[in-house]
């Protein structure tokens, strides 16, 4: 299924005796120049509060890394850690939606609380570059239609073909565990080439509050129509149940009822391939490892072709199994990867993961 494969790194402390440094949450993109941009997050661990987003850049299709510094300084004087997805809009601007989180009442504390479920108090900027990600704009915030509701950043902003834009994410509860908006996928929308989002639109939710909705991810397809996939908790069971999709026909203003992809998977990206198959890499559940699968859609189904292990899956130990999430998302050891499809036809993925006690960012080329 997959041919001519190539890894290698996009960052690793290199100095791990000297400096606790762990990078995560990779993003990468082909600018108009041919090169290739990344923003992968760097810090002293999985959930610490100096977590903050570094950029590089590649002039070889991914083999070797040039480091550029930091996205940006923090604005204020809050406590705050943040992370970024990248993006190059229809008119080549580079645009990177960044998630910050207030940790100043929970210096001590993760990003979620492990008795409500609850997250830290969040908030979307924007930073945007149009000399292929030399020098940034000024942080501007993104003015949620939900108000303060706590969001997941999982997705760069998606352009699509009518001029619209898109934010996908999930709704969290806040820290206390008040749920005003109740938990469920949702799209921020835009009309002005991503300056304001006065409308959402929502995706994926169960009403009875039993499934959670997380790692939204969303493509258009060839003809047109969306397709929105997650990672769905149950929390009546406590467990992950399959990667779940649904479609929408007219632009998102409604979708279909969410279904089983049958893959056990978490963090799922949708890449669509040029012959309208679908290629996703995700952190398995049932197996150990990152893997890729090869699927398509048949009359509103989802069926899987070919599964196949890029990393990890001789390994034990990779994921927690806790029926606490908060205290599963503390023991990961990989994941968040990304699709990025190359001027040469290969494809790119990127992701996290721990390799000598020490999280870098590896990456993956190869063609289908």
């Amino acid at each position: 299924m997959l041919n001519n494969l190539k890894t290698g790194l996009i960052y690793r402390n290199p100095h791990p005796h000297l400096k606790s440094i762990h990078a995560y949450f990779p993003s990468v993109a082909v600018l108009g120049n041919g090169e290739l941009f990344a923003t992968i997050v760097l810090g002293e661990a999985f959930e610490a509060v100096n977590l903050h987003t570094y950029t590089a850049r590649s002039h070889d299709n991914g083999e070797t890394w040039t480091f550029d510094g930091r996205l940006f300084q923090k604005p204020d004087g809050r406590m705050t850690s943040d992370f970024a997805r990248i993006a190059v809009l229809p008119d080549g601007e580079l645009i990177a939606l960044v998630l910050q989180t207030d940790r100043t009442h929970h210096r001590e504390e993760g990003l979620t609380n492990p008795n409500t479920l609850g997250f830290v108090p969040t908030e979307f900027l924007t930073v945007r570059s149009t000399d292929f990600g030399h020098t940034w704009s000024k942080p501007v915030k993104v003015v949620s239609p939900l108000g303060d509701t706590p969001l997941e950043l999982c997705s760069p902003v998606t352009p699509l073909s009518d001029g619209r834009c898109l934010i996908l994410t999930s709704t969290w509860k806040k820290w206390d565990g008040e749920n005003p908006c109740g938990c469920k996928m949702v799209a921020l929308v835009s009309h002005n080439n991503c300056r304001t989002w006065p409308e959402y639109i929502d995706v994926m939710l169960d009403p009875e509050q039993e499934h959670f909705y997380w790692e939204s991810k969303i493509i258009e397809l060839h003809d047109g129509r969306l397709l929105a996939v997650a990672w769905v908790y149950d929390t009546v069971k406590l467990c992950d149940l399959p990667n779940h999709f649904a479609l929408s026909e007219d632009g998102g203003k409604t979708w279909s009822e969410p279904w089983s992809t049958g893959i056990e998977g978490q963090t799922l990206t949708p890449y669509l391939l040029d012959d309208g198959r679908i290629l996703s890499v995700y952190r398995r559940i049932d197996r150990p490892g990152l893997w890729a699968c090869i699927s398509r859609l048949e009359d509103g189904r989802w069926v899987n072709e070919e599964q196949t292990p890029l990393w990890g899956h001789q390994a034990s130990g990779l994921t927690g199994t806790d029926g606490n999430m908060a205290h599963n998302f503390n023991v990961l050891r990989f994941g968040a990867p990304c699709i990025t499809g190359l001027q040469d036809g290969s494809i790119f993925t990127a992701f996290w993961c721990y390799e000598d006690c020490v999280s870098g960012i590896r990456w993956f080329r190869f063609t289908v």
